[in-house]
């Protein structure tokens, strides 16, 4: 097998997004990390990769990919044969996942990303919280989330009975949301609440927890 190279940090969100799909697909690979507060990814080395330069950059042998929800769907093809199924081989029950994975990038990932950013990041970065945003934005978090505990009422995970990409994409914003005030989002929840107890609890997602633990 051609060597896989992940050029990224366990703190970024989006390389988080990709480190847990190669743990439960239990291939080998290296992480190559990149120092963005010294501005590596602005690099001309990095933007060979990533034109854009945002974290990660993935390679496979010859093949080069950036965004992190194209390499996760890569990693679950491309080594179907290998560790958890993220994808499912049955076109109808492939199509629901799809469906989930696509409320992730566009319904939730947006307002869950806000929220991220006002009440983790800018505290971390020593800059002060605007308490109205994070109002605004939990309140439509919040009706996001009243439609997740319906739908986690009809089956145990997003796209069906079965953990998938569906799941593992939200894993890296969660994690922080969950160290903050809008924990209460998800707590308040039932079905979203063991949800998010049964996705947090994956192997796959504590060693990346713990790579974040530097």
């Amino acid at each position: 097998m051609a060597g896989i190279k992940l050029h990224g940090n366990a703190l970024s969100t989006a390389a988080s997004r990709v480190l847990p799909a190669l743990y439960e697909k239990e291939v080998e690979f290296e992480l190559v990390p990149i120092d963005m507060i010294a501005g590596e990814h602005k690099k001309e080395s990095f933007l060979a990769l990533n034109p854009f330069g945002q974290v990660p950059a993935f390679e496979d042998g010859d093949l080069q990919l950036f965004e992190s929800r194209a390499i996760t769907q890569y990693i679950a093809r491309e080594y179907a044969s290998k560790g958890t199924p993220l994808i499912f081989p049955d076109s109808k029950t492939m199509a629901i996942l799809s469906v989930w994975a696509e409320v992730e990038a566009h319904t939730f990932d947006p307002p869950a990303s806000k929220l991220k950013d006002e009440l983790a990041m800018k505290p971390f970065l020593g800059l002060a919280t605007d308490f109205a945003v994070v109002e605004e934005f939990e309140a439509k978090l919040g009706k996001i989330l009243d439609v997740y505990e319906t739908r986690l009422g009809q089956s145990k995970y997003l796209g069906g009975d079965c953990f998938s990409l569906a799941d593992l994409h939200h894993l890296p914003i969660i994690h922080y949301l969950m160290g903050t005030q809008a924990k209460k989002l998800f707590e308040c929840r039932p079905n979203v609440s063991a949800w998010v107890a049964d996705i947090t609890a994956r192997p796959a997602w504590k060693k990346v927890v713990a790579m974040r633990a530097y």
